[in-house]
């Protein structure tokens, strides 16, 4: 009796053994040194990778996967996204979404938007801000309960930035509705304790904004913000255009500029000499045309989309750490927001970066400004498997990542070509 019980309790209570993926990889890519080796075995177990390399014996009960006839390489990072977020058209597209949408709509916006890149090959973004009452944080942790589908998910909280956010204009008797999505702070204890309340509420990044007005933050108030966030082990991403304000937060320290239409070759070589990333946000013209016609510098789409494919190059050229990011937030007929995301790749290409550096931009150099290289960003083992394939090689038509075919997150086959999969146990 005693046996018998002994063994249901090990039937019902053990969990069961983890299956082994094993992923044939016929041409397997390292973003991050621009190679491809071929044949390779990649094994996957309990969401992590476990061996990589060229004849490796696969477990006799594996499942195996075949990619034989793929490019196979991490999944993208895109570290400026808005995925709970769409402009409302009009002179007030922000605005109109404190009115018109609540903090549980914007996060049902994020979870539906996730799910449509994570199909694209997005397993990573950093949602940077915008995200109404700190919807970010919510989704974040249904995706990590495992209740749906989704990217990895860092999120900024509220934008600290001087008082007013990025509205302005705006008559007193309306209130500051702004607070929504932004924290007023305008001096460096405001800004201390702006950066403590967002960390509070989930924030795994502290975003500023630096020139939205006519008054920017100084050197000092940004070294303030990189300080308070460097001890909570928060990296700081500031949005700024260019100009004096850009001077005040490279020189203090900032992690990464966000944006940077205006950035001047000294400031871009003052970057590189302090490593702080440039994430361009890129904007195709098509795109710029859709954006909120309140925003002067964005007013005349032709002329900023040539000044962004310059400043690219030139960032490249100069040698600037640069990671991929969209900024998308508005819609465009027949398109997702995962094409959308990957219409940025024709200005990559435009300003002359090669399709290593754009790889590059999109999975290794991602994770390092994430802080999250021990954990993605590259197919190796101990990491978690964020893997995609395409059929056609990215190193050479960066275009080939619209292709994306394959998409395995946290080692759960999301997305796989029906003839490619064998679920049946090699013997």
């Amino acid at each position: 009796m005693h046996k018998k019980l002994f063994l249901l309790l090990i039937f019902f209570v053990l969990p069961a053994a983890a299956q082994t993926i094993a992923i044939r990889a016929g041409n397997l890519l390292d973003p991050a040194k621009g190679t491809v080796s071929k044949d390779q075995i990649i094994l996957v177990e309990n969401g992590k990778i476990t061996a990589v390399g060229s004849g490796l014996a696969i477990p006799k009960d594996a499942q195996v996967v075949d990619l034989s006839k793929e490019w196979v390489m991490p999944g993208l990072i895109d570290a400026h996204t808005h995925l709970t977020l769409t402009e409302i058209p009009g002179k007030a597209p922000f605005e109109a979404s404190y009115i018109k949408e609540g903090s549980p709509f914007r996060a049902l916006r994020g979870l539906h938007n996730g799910q449509i890149i994570l199909q694209a090959g997005f397993t990573t973004v950093r949602e940077v801000g915008n995200e109404a009452n700190y919807a970010c944080t919510d989704l974040k942790a249904a995706l990590k309960e495992g209740w749906f589908d989704g990217p990895t998910m860092q999120c900024a909280g509220k934008i600290i930035g001087p008082f007013g956010g990025q509205s302005g204009h705006i008559p007193p008797e309306q209130g500051e509705f702004w607070k929504f999505e932004y924290l007023d702070a305008d001096s460096p204890d405001a800004i201390r304790r702006a950066i403590h309340e967002d960390i509070y509420y989930g924030a795994d990044v502290i975003k500023l904004v630096a020139d939205n007005s006519a008054f920017h933050y100084s050197e000092n108030d940004i070294r303030v913000a990189v300080e308070e966030s460097h001890n909570a082990g928060r990296p700081v991403a500031v949005h700024v255009y260019g100009g004096p304000a850009a001077d005040n937060v490279i020189r203090g320290g900032a992690d990464s500029i966000e944006h940077g239409f205006e950035l001047s070759d000294d400031q871009l070589r003052l970057m590189k000499e302090k490593g702080t990333f440039l994430v361009g946000t890129d904007f195709p013209t098509a795109h710029l045309a859709g954006l909120s016609p309140s925003n002067d510098t964005l007013a005349n789409a032709d002329i900023l989309g040539k000044k962004i494919i310059d400043r690219l190059g030139r960032a490249h050229r100069i040698g600037v750490k640069m990671a991929f990011g969209s900024d998308t937030v508005t819609e465009m007929p027949g398109r997702t927001r995962a094409d959308m995301m990957l219409d940025y790749l024709a200005v990559w290409r435009a300003a002359g970066v090669p399709p290593a550096d754009i790889l590059k931009a999109m999975t290794s150099n991602g994770a390092e400004l994430l802080r999250i290289t021990k954990e993605r960003g590259a197919i190796s083992t101990g990491l978690f498997a964020d893997i995609i394939a395409m059929p056609a090689d990215p190193l050479q038509d960066v275009e080939s990542l619209s292709k994306v075919n394959f998409v395995m997150k946290n080692g759960k086959i999301v997305r796989n070509p029906p003839q490619n999969c064998h679920p049946e146990a090699i013997r």
